[in-house]
């Protein structure tokens, strides 16, 4: 069994930059951008709590696994945002763990609710690889370490995001300094993470009292492997369900000279569901089906989440406080 797993995180770790992206994904980034963008401390006026759990490809032995836990608030002055992030991603026999503090700092354009936020995030990010999970074909490899092994390193985040009532879009960029070892030696089996970029964009659309649509975009970039396109549509139901789906595919900005040039660019669809038991408290549900090779070799990808609001700094009505983003 455990040559399954030998297999599997070759291919999806050394050969990342043909083939996929390196930073967790998370398909319920709509609900709570932070994930992507630090500049989104502080939208919710609120304190802020959210979990989410990821299990990719069921079925299939040491597949992506992820966990993050999160909580942002806005201070008092409303124009200062604070958050802290813990990640938690698990591949084979790759492990990452991350944690994170951020600040946004939020300028107010006119009276329309028009802002325009700079966030930073700045942490550690240690990468543990696990070489007693080998199984090799065939013993004495010396490319095979034969104990675990890990790295820690400062790592940070960088994001700028606008909004006013009807429209967001915001740019973001990890994994900047996780390269970079400050005159600390690196073990041979380091797996870096490359820088990513991100470009967000979403409009709010008022079809009624009870009903609210929103169209998202979010390009990602690793600047070797695909670049990433997500489109997710949302309906929003007497504020308290939203049903959405997802569809993801590649897409080709600019030459890419080390990728394979038959990639299959689609690569997964999907639906999410979040609901509202309370004011309080957000409950969400995603379900990744893959439309590549891999469709054929797993039972889908299952994502949880939940939200809770600590506390509403605006005293608005219910848990959304005017921000549905």
């Amino acid at each position: 069994m455990m040559k399954k797993v030998y297999f599997l995180f070759f291919c999806l770790v050394f050969s990342l930059s043909a083939s996929a992206q390196q930073d967790a994904n998370f398909s319920q980034y709509i609900f709570n951008t932070i994930h992507i963008n630090p500049a989104y401390a502080g939208y919710k006026n609120n304190i802020y709590l959210q979990s989410n759990y990821r299990k990719q490809w069921t079925g299939v032995e040491g597949a992506p696994e992820t966990f993050s836990l999160s909580g942002d608030m806005l201070l008092m002055n409303e124009k200062v945002g604070l958050s802290l992030m813990v990640n938690k991603d698990k591949i084979g026999v790759q492990n990452d763990l991350s944690i994170y503090g951020g600040y946004a700092y939020h300028v107010y354009l006119n009276q329309e609710n028009s802002k325009i936020s700079f966030g930073i995030n700045a942490g550690f990010l240690q990468t543990s690889l696990n070489g007693n999970l080998f199984d090799p074909n065939d013993s004495g490899d010396d490319y095979i370490p034969i104990s675990s092994q890990s790295n820690l390193l400062p790592d940070a985040r960088f994001g700028v995001l606008f909004s006013n009532a009807t429209f967001f879009t915001g740019i973001s960029a990890s994994n900047i300094l996780s390269n970079f070892s400050f005159g600390k030696k690196k073990s041979d089996w380091y797996i870096g993470l490359k820088p990513h970029l991100y470009l967000l964009g979403g409009m709010i659309l008022n079809v009624s009292d009870d009903i609210i649509l929103k169209p998202i975009a979010l390009l990602k970039d690793d600047f070797g492997g695909p670049t990433n396109l997500d489109l997710n549509g949302f309906i929003l139901l007497r504020e308290k369900i939203w049903l959405g789906a997802m569809y993801r595919t590649g897409v080709k900005l600019y030459d890419k000279s080390n990728l394979q040039k038959d990639l299959q660019k689609s690569s997964a669809t999907g639906i999410m569901m979040e609901i509202f038991p309370t004011q309080k408290l957000r409950i969400g549900y995603s379900f990744d089906y893959s439309l590549n090779k891999l469709r054929g070799e797993n039972n889908g990808t299952h994502e949880i989440s939940i939200g809770l609001y600590l506390r509403d700094l605006n005293n608005t009505k219910n848990g959304f406080t005017g921000c549905y983003f």
